[in-house]
């Protein structure tokens, strides 16, 4: 079997564990990971699909930040995103919108480097790509030395 292309297709797959709604989710060989539901359908034995696709558009709006400050030669010794999504209240329930709050540190960041690596983000970050029109997407950055 050939080995797959990670920039033109990804293969992912999704194995019932019980009898309710507890999958475990796999890429190739990786380590599992357990996805679930909440009771009465589920028994909360993992995350959420909406709760991993919010840490999915985290670390990749957080990646093509960090890597855009990165590019501007910023010393950042830390970095964290908190994401929260407000979901719809009609079905389906996704996300209207999700604000995701940055806390860095750093001795020479500013506020306009974040906001020009957050513009230039929307653009390159694939999973933000995919929620444009759909999803109202908002930043609040903290930044500390």
């Amino acid at each position: 079997m050939s080995e797959i292309d990670k920039s033109k297709e990804l293969m992912t797959s999704v194995v019932l564990v019980n009898s309710k709604l507890n999958f475990k989710g796999y890429v190739d060989e990786s380590q599992s990971v357990s996805i679930d539901y909440t009771p009465p359908l589920g028994d909360n034995l993992g995350f959420t699909s909406l709760e991993l696709f919010l840490m999915s558009l985290s670390s990749c709006a957080g990646s093509a930040i960090l890597t855009l400050l990165r590019r501007m030669n910023k010393n950042i010794s830390m970095f964290e995103i908190q994401s929260k999504g407000t979901r719809k209240q009609q079905h389906p329930t996704g996300f209207s919108s999700v604000l995701m709050m940055i806390n860095l540190s750093s001795p020479d960041i500013t506020m306009e480097d974040i906001d020009k690596a957050i513009e230039l983000s929307e653009g390159i970050c694939p999973v933000w790509s995919m929620l444009k029109g759909n999803v109202e997407i908002d930043f609040d950055c903290q930044i500390s030395e």
